[in-house]
């Protein structure tokens, strides 16, 4: 006999906060205990904002972001330099660098790493379109700002090559970043003097 502690609705909710990087079951339930509880203040307002975001939400053609607009609002900004283009895995990535306001260039999201393990291919990744950018005569410098484990090194890798026909500079973020580290969780002031002693 199955105890069901509450209704299918709530199971449902805390199942899917479950599914969120950082919530296992337990904060699943806390966080779903709060919005059950918080319905006026969190609930109703969370559950609209979810939907809006569910209709205006969408990846950018161009470098891969996530914005309302498309291209996102840094690609169609007058203010960001058009000459250098900075790699990252992921939009988390590019979110952190943002936050640091250590970068005003463009960005390109690779959307993930090579991995033979998890079987994520070139083809798999937002490569091609990397290099149709890069090939454009206004841009001069590729920054690879990929997280600095053993498959973002051997992405780089793979990504310089398949740049050396283009007339671009390759750089790589120094690494303050440590060793296994992930961007997102790196301070604003390490961010940006990584990039500024990039080589």
């Amino acid at each position: 006999m199955e105890h069901h502690s509450s209704g299918a609705e709530i199971e449902r909710v805390i199942q899917l906060l479950a599914r969120l990087p950082g919530l296992g079951p337990r904060s699943a339930r806390r966080a779903a205990l709060a919005l059950m509880k918080n319905r006026q203040s969190l609930l109703e307002p969370l559950a609209r904002a979810l939907g809006v975001a569910a209709e205006a939400v969408r990846t950018c053609p161009e470098c891969g972001n996530l914005d309302t607009k498309a291209p996102c609002a840094i690609c169609a900004s007058a203010k960001r330099r058009g000459d250098v283009i900075c790699v990252v895995e992921d939009v988390s990535d590019l979110w952190a660098l943002e936050r640091a306001g250590a970068f005003s260039g463009l960005y390109h999201v690779t959307g993930g790493v090579l991995s033979p393990i998890d079987g994520v291919t070139p083809e798999d990744l937002n490569i091609p379109a990397l290099v149709e950018r890069a090939a454009r005569a206004e841009v001069k410098e590729v920054i690879l700002a990929l997280n600095a484990t053993v498959e973002g090194q051997t992405t780089g890798h793979y990504i310089a090559q398949a740049l050396k026909d283009c007339d671009v500079k390759v750089t790589r973020l120094a690494h303050g970043v440590p060793v296994g580290g992930e961007l997102d969780y790196l301070d604003e002031g390490t961010l940006t003097a990584a990039l500024k002693a990039r080589s």
